[in-house]
C-alpha cells in the first residue's frame, strides 16, 4: 500500500508540474504573440495597440488585414467547438481556424514583400513568422492583385471598423493573375492609376494624315534610230 501510495504521489507531481510548465509555456506564447502582432498592427495602420492583446479578436483584426471577413474566425471556433467530437468530420473541422490564419497569413505577407513560400514557415512555427514580420524593414503596401475571394459574400471583408484602415488600394485593386492569367504581375510598390471622373469622354482618336501619291515622270523620249549607210555603187563593165 505504501508504495502504490508513493507512485500515484509522484505521478501527480510529475503531471502537475507538466501541467506548470504547459501553462508557461502557452502564456508565454500569447504574450510574444501579443507583442509580434501589435508590431504588424503598427506598420498597416492600426490605432490601438491593445487590438492585440485581445484574445480572439486580435486574430480578426488580423484577418481582416489579410483581406477575409473577421467573423470567419468566429464561424471556425465555433464550429470547432460544437462538432469538433464527431469522428473523422470533426478532426477536419478543427482545422478551420488554422485554415483561415493561413489565408490571412498569405495576403498579409504579400502587403509586406514576403512571398507566398513563407506560408511554411507561419504552418510550423505561426511564432517566428510573426517575429520576423514584425521587426524586419519591410513596410505595408496594399497595392497587391486583388485575393481570388474578392467577390464571394462569405469570405470578402466588407465590415469598417473605426480604427482598422480599409485594405482597398486607392484606384482599386491591380487586375489578379490568379483570375486574370493574361495579365503581368505588376512590380513591387505598383498603384493602379485612378479611375476617370464621371462623365468623363475621351477624344476621338486623330485621323491619320493624307498622304499624296509621288508624281509620275513623263517617260524618256526613245533614241532615234541609226541611218543605214548607202548601198555601194556597182561596178561599170
Amino acid at each position: 500500500m505504501g508504495y502504490g501510495n508513493i507512485d500515484s504521489g509522484a505521478a501527480l507531481a510529475a503531471a502537475a508540474l507538466l501541467a506548470f510548465f504547459g501553462f508557461v509555456l502557452a502564456v508565454g506564447f500569447y504574450v510574444l504573440s501579443a507583442l509580434f502582432l501589435s508590431k504588424i498592427f503598427d506598420k498597416a495602420g492600426v490605432q490601438g495597440r491593445w487590438r492585440a492583446w485581445v484574445p480572439v479578436y486580435n486574430f480578426m483584426v488580423f484577418s481582416k488585414l489579410g483581406d477575409l471577413s473577421p467573423w470567419l474566425i468566429l464561424y471556425a471556433i465555433g464550429a470547432s467547438i460544437i462538432l469538433g467530437w464527431v469522428p473523422v468530420i470533426g478532426q477536419i473541422i478543427l482545422l478551420l481556424p488554422l485554415l483561415v490564419t493561413l489565408l490571412a497569413a498569405w495576403r498579409v505577407g504579400l502587403k509586406l514583400q514576403k512571398e507566398a513560400v513563407w506560408l511554411i514557415l507561419y504552418f510550423f512555427l505561426s511564432i517566428v513568422w510573426l517575429g520576423i514580420n514584425a521587426y524586419d524593414r519591410s513596410r505595408w503596401n496594399t497595392a497587391i492583385p486583388a485575393a481570388p475571394w474578392v467577390g464571394n459574400a462569405l469570405l470578402a471583408d466588407r465590415t469598417v471598423w473605426e480604427g482598422v484602415p480599409a485594405q482597398a488600394p486607392v484606384g482599386g485593386y491591380p487586375a489578379n493573375p490568379v483570375t486574370n492569367p493574361g495579365f503581368p504581375t505588376p512590380p513591387p510598390g505598383y498603384t493602379a492609376p485612378p479611375a476617370p471622373p464621371a462623365g468623363y469622354t475621351p477624344p476621338p482618336a486623330p485621323e491619320p494624315p493624307i498622304t499624296q501619291p509621288p508624281a509620275t515622270e513623263p517617260p524618256a523620249p526613245e533614241p532615234p534610230a541609226p541611218e543605214e549607210p548607202p548601198a555601194p555603187d556597182a561596178p561599170k563593165p
